[in-house]
């Protein structure tokens, strides 16, 4: 179903930051579409990692924007952009996450399909450096040079920006400059997806999703997009039955006819171990 709508149509993936590298091929291979991006769409102008230009919407809205602008911009009706955000990890405490949203917007069959993957494996991190024996052991626990870097006078400070640092001679020369003239420098990592394979790799993770998700058609309808909207807590305890907070169903639904649907036992468990009870286990 899926193939028959969008086979051979063009697909326009709004980045400026090479994420098409591991968007275009598994949109290409499932969805049968052609590919391309807009390099003269600036997707910075709705927000920046680096704090130049501050995102003013949430991720959703933003990614929706980005995606729509894009589009029109190409003259294309069918679309996938990417918003990524950064910060503690909402449940894990002391944790860093990366949490990333992919759009798929569809304007000739009034389609938009949003997925969502929240990840730890991120090597977000900055902190401020005055040595450049510092400086070099900050570099090495946050992956450079295969991740890059970003230096400045403060982590407030949009000025002095030098950012897509990838290798020693240009990490020492920054620090030198920035350092002579402040006395210490700010050292970031550089979230932008071609400088930092970690993102891009929850990106591709991203997309897998929005690909099956795309490829899982309503029931009813037979439209793509047919996925998880809610999830119900309330799995038995294999010891005293009582419900706990492990996932008991699974809650479909379609945007475009309301057809639900609830998949009980998801994770093919049909109780929980009494370690995690509160009950049991308090």
């Amino acid at each position: 179903m899926s193939f028959k709508l969008f086979n051979d149509r063009r697909l326009l993936i709004a980045t400026k930051h090479k994420k098409e590298r591991v968007i275009a091929p598994l949109l290409e291979k499932n969805l049968g579409v052609i590919c391309f991006t807009n390099d003269s769409f600036d997707t910075d102008a709705l927000g920046t990692f680096s704090g130049e230009v501050e995102r003013e919407l949430d991720p959703i809205t933003t990614v929706r924007k980005k995606c729509l602008l894009a589009m029109e911009a190409s003259d294309c009706d069918l679309g996938v952009a990417s918003e990524g955000s950064f910060g503690a990890h909402p449940s894990i405490f002391f944790a860093s996450a990366n949490d990333e949203f992919l759009i798929f917007i569809d304007k000739k069959n009034n389609l938009e399909i949003i997925v969502r993957e929240l990840s730890i494996k991120t090597n977000f991190d900055g902190k401020y450096i005055e040595t450049e024996k510092a400086l070099l052991e900050f570099a090495e626990t946050v992956q450079f040079p295969s991740h890059g870097l970003i230096l400045r006078q403060s982590k407030s400070d949009n000025s002095t920006l030098i950012k897509g640092i990838t290798n020693l001679k240009d990490l020492k020369n920054g620090f030198n400059v920035l350092y002579e003239k402040f006395s210490r420098v700010y050292a970031e990592t550089d979230m932008r997806a071609m400088h930092n394979p970690s993102r891009m790799a929850i990106i591709e993770i991203a997309a897998k999703k929005l690909v099956e998700k795309i490829n899982s058609l309503c029931p009813q309808c037979h439209i793509p997009g047919f996925g998880v909207t809610d999830i119900k807590k309330g799995l038995a305890c294999s010891l005293c039955g009582l419900p706990t907070n492990s996932t008991l169903s699974f809650i479909y639904n379609c945007e475009k006819c309301n057809f639900k649907k609830e998949e009980m036992f998801p994770h093919k468990k049909t109780s929980e171990d009494p370690t995690y009870c509160d009950y049991c286990n308090p």
